[in-house]
C-alpha cells in the first residue's frame, strides 16, 4: 500500500468514527466518505455567487460546506466593499446580528447541564425585578390596559421567543415607542441615522437594560406564543449574574477560546479593522454604504453586549462553532460545550402548545437560540443575521453550511432563498447514491 492509499484509507476511517458518532445510519456513510473525495462539492453555490457579485450586485461574498470531522470548502469571491479593494475571505469579518441568539442561547445551556441554572427556572429566581410582569390585554395594544402575567418568565421562554418580551424591530404602536424612548433596542448598525434603519440610541450597561426592560410590559403571557423578542439579550444578564462575570468575558473563557474562535468579538479591535467588511443599505437595486469597515460603529466599545445581536465574526470561527455542535460540542479533541447542553440545545424547545409562525417555514421547531427543523428537515438547527448572513448545522448528517454577505434589510432581494436552493441542490447531489 502507497503512503497516498494509506492516508485515503485513515482518512476514511476517521470520517466513519466521525459519523458514527454523529450518529449517521450506515447507508449515508459511504455516500460521505466518497463526498470526501470530490475536488467541488459546491458548483451550484459558487455558480450562484458568481452570477451576484460584481458590478450592480455585491462587492463579495463567502460560502461554505463542511462535511463530518473535515475543514469546511470555502467559496469567497469579490471584495470586502465596493471602494474596498481587500479580497473576501473566510477571514473576513462579517456582522453576524442574530446568529448571535444561538452562541448565547448555547452558553445558557451549558450553565443548565452544569445544574447552575434550570430550564424551566423563573428568571425572577436570578433577577428578582422580573417577578410581577406586567401584560398588554392585546398584542401591540394600549401600554395602559393590562393584565398581571399568569405565569413567571422561565430560561426556556428566553431562549425560544416565548417570554411575552418585546422587540422594537418587531412591536408597533405605543409599546414600539416606549421601547426606543427607553433605549431598548436591538444592537447597532451605524453611525449615520438612516430613516427606517435608525433604531434609537441604546440604554448603556446590560444591568441598567435588564432593569428597565422589566418595567415594560410584555406582549404576550409567558409560554403562549412565539413573539421574536429580546429573550436573549436578557440571558445575556441572567448569564453575568450567575457566573459572577461579564457577559462578553464569560463568552470568550467558556466558547470562543476553547473551540478555537480568534475572531469573534462584540467590539473588532483597531488593529483588525482591515478586515471589517461594508455594510450596505438595499434600496431597490442599489446598495448604498451604511456602516464602512475603516469607521464602523463595531470598532467602538457597544453600548452592552448584545446576545441577541451583538457579534461580529468570520467565516472561518462560525464554522467552528457549528462544527463544535456537529460533534457533540467538542473540536480539536477538546470539549467546549457538554454534551448534554449541545443535544438539548439543538433540539425543540418550545412550550407546549406554541408553535412557529409560518414565514418561518415549517414544519419546525425552536431550540436555544435557533430554530429547528423537523419532518424532512429534522435535525438541522441555525439562525441567520439581519446583515445576509446564514448559518445552519445538521446534527443528524453532520454538514455545516453558512452564507456570509452584509446588506439590510436581508429580504430586499432573492439572494438568500437562491443560495438555499443551490445549496440543498449541492448537498442532494452529494449524498446521491452512485
Amino acid at each position: 500500500m502507497t503512503r497516498e492509499s494509506l492516508q485515503a484509507a485513515l482518512d476514511r476511517r476517521m470520517l466513519l468514527r466521525l459519523g458514527a458518532a454523529a450518529g449517521l445510519g450506515t447507508m449515508l456513510l459511504p455516500r460521505l466518505v466518497r463526498a470526501a473525495a470530490e475536488p467541488d462539492s459546491l458548483p451550484q453555490v459558487r455558480a450562484l455567487i458568481a452570477r451576484w457579485v460584481g458590478p450592480g450586485r455585491f462587492p463579495g461574498m463567502v460560502a461554505s460546506l463542511g462535511l463530518p470531522g473535515r475543514e469546511p470548502e470555502f467559496v469567497a469571491l469579490g471584495s470586502e466593499g465596493f471602494v474596498d479593494p481587500d479580497p473576501v475571505s473566510p477571514d473576513s469579518l462579517f456582522r453576524i446580528y442574530s446568529m448571535t441568539k444561538p452562541v448565547t442561547g448555547m452558553a445558557a445551556m451549558h450553565l443548565i447541564a452544569q445544574g447552575k441554572l434550570g430550564l424551566d427556572q423563573p428568571v425572577h429566581e436570578i433577577l428578582p425585578a422580573y417577578r410581577h410582569m406586567q401584560v398588554q390585554d392585546s398584542y401591540d395594544g394600549a401600554i395602559t390596559a393590562l393584565h398581571p402575567a399568569p405565569r413567571p418568565i422561565t430560561m426556556r421562554h428566553l431562549m425560544t421567543h416565548t417570554s411575552g418580551l418585546g422587540y422594537s424591530i418587531v412591536q408597533q404602536g405605543p409599546i414600539k415607542a416606549l421601547m426606543e424612548e427607553q433605549g431598548l433596542v436591538a444592537g447597532q448598525i451605524s453611525r449615520m441615522r438612516f430613516p427606517g434603519l435608525f433604531r434609537g440610541e441604546p440604554v448603556r450597561g446590560l444591568d441598567v437594560f435588564a432593569d428597565r426592560l422589566a418595567r415594560v410590559p410584555l406582549v404576550a403571557d409567558p409560554g403562549t406564543r412565539f413573539s421574536y423578542s429580546m429573550g436573549l439579550d436578557l440571558m445575556g444578564r441572567v448569564i453575568e449574574v450567575v457566573t459572577g462575570m461579564p457577559f462578553d468575558a464569560y463568552l470568550h473563557e467558556t466558547i470562543f477560546a476553547p473551540a478555537g474562535m480568534t475572531s469573534t468579538w462584540f467590539r473588532v479591535p483597531a488593529a483588525e479593522a482591515h478586515r471589517l467588511t461594508t455594510n450596505y443599505a438595499a434600496a431597490g437595486d442599489t446598495l448604498l454604504p451604511l456602516d464602512r469597515g475603516e469607521t464602523s460603529i463595531f470598532l467602538d466599545p457597544p453600548p452592552f453586549p448584545f446576545g441577541g445581536a451583538g457579534l461580529v465574526s468570520t467565516p472561518r470561527d462560525y464554522d467552528r462553532f457549528l462544527r463544535m455542535l456537529a460533534q457533540g460540542g467538542e473540536i480539536g479533541g477538546r470539549r467546549v460545550l457538554a454534551q448534554a447542553a449541545v443535544r438539548t440545545g439543538t433540539a425543540d424547545l418550545l412550550p407546549p402548545g406554541v408553535s412557529l409562525p409560518a414565514m418561518l417555514g415549517g414544519p419546525a421547531g425552536f431550540g436555544a437560540g435557533g430554530r429547528v427543523g423537523q419532518g424532512a428537515e429534522a435535525g438541522i438547527f441555525g439562525w441567520s443575521g439581519a446583515a445576509g448572513t446564514v448559518g445552519m448545522v445538521d446534527m443528524v448528517r453532520g454538514l455545516r453550511s453558512q452564507i456570509f454577505v452584509q446588506f439590510m434589510p436581508p429580504t430586499a432581494n432573492t439572494l438568500l432563498p437562491e443560495f438555499q436552493a443551490a445549496l440543498k441542490a449541492d448537498v442532494t447531489a452529494l449524498l446521491e447514491t452512485r
